[in-house]
């Protein structure tokens, strides 16, 4: 045996040995996949979400745009927040994108505002949504079109600023079923805007995200992480912590590997879901699911 086949062959070897302990596996999924926390759960309290996230070992934070006006005159304050707890903006919140054409201006000097202040705080993403569906009837092709075509545009100019514009599938707005979602993202231009996928709206939309994570995978940004199960509410659903409902969030973390995903997987959960718990309840129950069922670090 030469040097170069002996130094293959014991090469290979460690490499077996080491994904035989599970060693190799987590050592590639720490380099690949950053776990961020949404402080949407807080309702606002975003410097209590901001200590109780980075004292369960969070490094990464999606805030909204509540925190515009409070800080917009004084972004210094709240980076120096961020800084002190260790934490990166790794998402933004911007808002609504609305279709109107007289409100088009508007709508992307709103969005391109915020991207400035996410700049002036260290982050570089935007999150975008859009306006409610129509109640009556199910959302035209051109509106879908026309949606993204505003995106698009608010993408332009932000990526001057050196901030990525992503879109955020969501339920009750034009992009609630995969079939919408998917003529959003195809008249997206890459150059400028991205997806944001949150796998339990596509799932509540009746999709399933672990095939949405690979059939975009070459315009897949970021994700949002929680879980959605039936409730006797108003809209028969409500989301809830990973691993409580019906999303195959392991399967999803499969695709993830599959396609080599490198970004931000943030956990959102929009509200406490049941009473008596509090957001870091809600936050210790999401790390303890990662950590210990996915074998995620955070």
């Amino acid at each position: 045996m030469n040097r170069r086949n002996f130094l293959q062959n014991t090469s290979l070897a460690m490499a077996a040995s080491m994904a035989g302990t599970g060693w190799l596996e987590a050592a590639v999924k720490k380099g690949d996949i950053k776990i961020g926390y949404s402080a949407i759960t807080w309702g606002g309290k975003d410097e209590q979400a901001m200590t109780e996230l980075a004292g369960l070992g969070f490094k990464g934070i999606q805030l909204r745009a509540n925190t515009f006006g409070p800080y917009r005159g004084k972004p210094s304050e709240l980076k120096d927040a961020l800084i002190k707890n260790n934490l990166t903006l790794c998402m933004f919140s911007s808002g609504n994108v609305e279709i109107d054409p007289a409100k088009f201006d508007s709508t992307v000097d709103t969005h391109v505002a915020h991207a400035s202040f996410v700049k002036a705080l260290g982050g570089n993403a935007l999150q975008l949504t859009n306006s409610l569906r129509p109640k009556d009837r199910a959302p035209s092709v051109d509106e879908l079109k026309k949606l993204a075509q505003v995106m698009n545009e608010i993408g332009k100019q932000t990526a001057d600023l050196g901030v990525q514009a992503v879109y955020h599938n969501h339920m009750n707005q034009l992009g609630e079923t995969p079939e919408e979602v998917d003529v959003i993202v195809q008249a997206m231009d890459p150059r400028y805007m991205r997806l944001l996928l949150d796998i339990a709206h596509y799932k509540q939309g009746g999709g399933e995200p672990h095939e949405a994570v690979v059939k975009y995978k070459d315009i897949l940004h970021s994700l949002h992480l929680k879980d959605t199960k039936p409730a006797e509410t108003k809209s028969g659903y409500k989301f809830v912590e990973l691993g409580q409902g019906r999303v195959d969030v392991p399967a999803v973390f499969n695709a993830l590997d599959k396609i080599k995903f490198k970004g931000w997987a943030v956990v959102e959960l929009d509200g406490v879901p049941d009473p008596g718990k509090s957001p870091l309840i809600c936050a210790e129950i999401n790390k303890k699911y990662i950590t210990g069922v996915l074998k995620y670090p955070v």
